[in-house]
């Protein structure tokens, strides 16, 4: 690689890095002038479509995006949940035939976001619907709101710091051979036994609405083992939980001493900015990149529910750290079970390579 192409490739991951702390912090600096319900979610789903290196989403992707977490959630919402007050054995049967289905799909290849968008809407429908119906309908248009604010501030912030000329026409990243049938039922199974334990804890807990942010963990822990190879998706469970914790705990401590919304924006910028920088490699992303992606959703579940706590004058902390214990421990239990699981499942058609003579 010339220096020319080098050069040009640093600017381009510069910008991208650049891009998503203005975008992220701006949806963060709205949603809480507004002081909506779940106002978290706005810079959730901003963050989310400015952590992976593709362009804006045109109009027709865009609802594409609202659909795939939306319609899963009313959905289970009419169909399921009644269910669930009939014949539970009979609707948790249903729902992991549903939810094989959706992490099928990101394992054999599926575009991550929309797995992540559709496996979060049913995780939350299920656990937090099957308390409280009425608290799941508006648990639902808040998200569908929020889902929608969270994209126009992802064009605001493409238009603020556009693409270069020809980027993805310059770097477009190789890509991958399709998983064989084998390999995505292999991969979406090994994912349904990590991810569905969790979810059936919520749904057995009478205060399931308690762990909707557990739900947001569950489900992105949920593309990890679907998208990871085997020996790297425990460690990049513990890594991204680990790394995220600490950003979310130094921004905490620092809230705690001088509460103040510009100030919590400004930390949420500056951890993008220093996690960002570890993000993209060129047009595409550093080979540890999703490890970061996934640190960074870690930071932002934990912290922006406990920012909201205290605004409502509950007891923040305890909450945050009960959050940030729930999170150590579905990361351990994740890689333990990952590993359990390809001890007894070895990936078929892996040879190993013969020792040198």
């Amino acid at each position: 690689m010339n220096s020319a192409t080098h050069l040009q490739d640093m600017e381009i991951a510069h910008r991208r890095t650049l891009r998503l702390a203005l975008g992220v912090s701006l949806s963060l600096f709205v949603s809480q002038l507004i002081s909506w319900p779940l106002s978290f979610i706005m810079p959730l789903i901003t963050m989310v479509l400015l952590l992976f290196p593709i362009p804006a989403p045109p109009l027709k992707q865009a609802a594409v995006l609202i659909l795939a977490l939306a319609l899963p959630m009313y959905l289970c919402i009419a169909l399921l949940l009644p269910l669930f007050e009939t014949s539970r054995m009979a609707a948790i049967l249903l729902l992991i035939l549903i939810w094989f289905g959706c992490f099928y799909f990101s394992a054999a290849g599926g575009p991550a976001i929309i797995g992540l968008f559709m496996t979060a809407g049913i995780a939350m429908v299920v656990a937090i619907g099957s308390v409280s119906t009425d608290a799941m309908l508006d648990i639902a248009a808040n998200l569908s709101f929020g889902t929608i604010a969270g994209i126009l501030f992802v064009w605001l912030a493409h238009a603020l710091l556009p693409d270069l000329p020809g980027t993805f026409a310059m770097s477009r990243p190789q890509q991958q051979e399709k998983p064989s049938t084998q390999q995505a039922q292999r991969g979406a199974f090994r994912t349904l036994m990590i991810v569905f334990p969790v979810v059936l804890f919520c749904l057995f807990s009478s205060d399931s609405m308690s762990y909707l942010v557990l739900m947001i963990k569950s489900a992105s822990m949920g593309q990890q083992a679907s998208t990871d190879q085997s020996r790297a998706m425990g460690r990049s469970l513990l890594e991204s939980t680990f790394w995220g914790g600490i950003a979310a705990i130094i921004c905490w401590q620092l809230l705690v001493i001088h509460p103040s919304l510009l100030l919590y924006c400004l930390l949420v910028a500056l951890a993008m900015l220093i996690m960002g920088a570890r993000l993209f490699q060129g047009a595409g992303l550093h080979p540890r990149g999703e490890m970061w992606i996934y640190a960074l959703i870690t930071m932002l579940v934990l912290l922006g529910p406990s920012v909201q706590d205290g605004q409502m004058g509950k007891d923040a902390s305890s909450a945050f750290y009960f959050r940030l214990y729930l999170f150590g421990v579905i990361a351990v239990y994740g890689s333990v079970a990952v590993a359990v699981f390809d001890a007894f499942w070895r990936p078929s058609g892996i040879r190993q390579k013969p020792k040198p003579s």
